[in-house]
């Protein structure tokens, strides 16, 4: 029996989160696994008046690829892949697997390869995104790998999900618009800073992390369900070279299935200049490595999704935690003002509701996971 909660999501995706108009071209993409998903989409897109186009496939295709494919196909750029991004008018993507650690044992050097490979149609997709002319929402398909990975079983997993999503509300549009209005606020108050002589971002968390950098001529967004499905965030980009001190990131690091454990960073200058983790070292830096904006930050963001209150081991809604912060390795969002170049994008969780402050040009943000201003997310 299909869950009607999957109809509500491919609602809210369609007619909210990407606002499919008649005419337009909608690639919605995903694992074989989310096919009850990818159906409900793709009826919504039909009723929306959209073109859709499915791109569904197997998750044993990137196994094979990666550990199969020589380096000319390695670093092959398809053209037609490229097409895609340069004419679809909306992308959907789906996250699912069957099994989150199955290419636990490529060679990171490989998926490195590959990654930069895409590189110039990232490029594109983040252009595209930057200017207006792509609409993009990527959301989770809950299943039983990814249940398994939270320490969750599925039924406890689908309620943690459509919960997050707020698509337990009786008008789920109404509820982001609410969250929205509370998160522009927020938004609204770090973009006074970023004015000329100004934007000092300073980050401290009782783990060890003491971090500072600049936002001047930066913009904070509010992410309010329109890309990542949920949603929950402030971000932006820093000035690339003005990045400064020590990070240490609270929970494991996860990246294409690969997990890296108590991961540290020092910075100068804007550059990782040393990195220690406890497991997957060797991975972290084979990413650190992959080019030469992969050592930088391409954004820095406040999670600000109080529904999500544990970890996952899903990037999707562990940056999300009410409370938290997290910074992207690799490449930076343009309409931030970003414009780091990278074929990765890393993002990593830090921490504050242990003890931890965001400050801005000396002014209190956030203390201990929390803001103190009424009207602010969580209040």
């Amino acid at each position: 029996m299909r869950d009607p909660r999957l109809d509500k999501l491919a609602d809210v995706i369609v007619n909210y989160s990407a606002a499919v108009k008649q005419g337009q071209i909608v690639r919605i993409s995903g694992p074989a696994i989310a096919s009850p998903l990818i159906v409900a989409l793709y009826r919504k897109v039909v009723a929306a008046g959209g073109h859709p186009l499915v791109r569904m496939s197997p998750d044993e295709l990137s196994e094979i690829f990666l550990k199969s494919a020589d380096e000319q196909q390695l670093k092959f750029v398809n053209p037609i892949a490229r097409h895609e991004i340069e004419t679809i008018d909306v992308s959907i993507g789906i996250w699912a697997d069957e099994n989150t650690k199955a290419l636990s044992n490529v060679d990171p050097k490989r998926m490195g390869a590959s990654q930069a490979a895409r590189k110039p149609i990232m490029d594109v997709f983040m252009k595209r995104a930057a200017e207006g002319s792509l609409k993009w929402s990527g959301t989770q398909y809950p299943c039983q790998a990814s249940a398994q990975d939270a320490e969750m079983s599925l039924a406890e997993y689908e309620d943690f999900v459509f919960g997050a999503g707020l698509l337990n509300e009786p008008d789920p549009v109404a509820a982001w618009q609410a969250v929205s209005k509370k998160q522009q606020r927020l938004a609204d108050l770090l973009n006074e800073h970023t004015g000329a002589g100004r934007g000092d971002y300073h980050v401290v968390a009782a783990n060890g992390t003491d971090v500072r950098l600049s936002v001047a001529g930066k913009k904070w967004i509010n992410c309010d369900g329109h890309e990542n499905f949920p949603d929950g965030e402030v971000f932006t980009g820093p000035v690339i070279e003005s990045v400064n001190g020590h990070i240490h990131f609270s929970f494991p690091a996860v990246y294409h299935g690969r997990e890296v454990q108590d991961v540290r960073l020092t910075f100068k200058d804007g550059k990782v200049i040393d990195a220690s983790a406890g497991k997957g070292e060797d991975y972290l830096f084979s990413m650190l490595d992959m080019d030469a904006g992969s050592r930088f930050l391409g954004e820095c963001a406040i999670g600000t999704n109080y529904q999500i209150t544990r970890y996952t081991k899903n990037t999707l809604f562990d940056e999300k935690i009410g409370g938290t912060v997290h910074f992207a390795l690799g490449a930076g969002y343009p309409e931030t003002g970003n414009n780091n170049q990278s074929g990765l994008h890393w993002d990593m969780v830090v921490d504050l509701r242990q003890g931890g402050r965001i400050e801005i040009d000396g002014v209190e943000v956030s203390v201990n996971g929390k803001f103190p201003r009424e009207g602010f997310p969580g209040l």
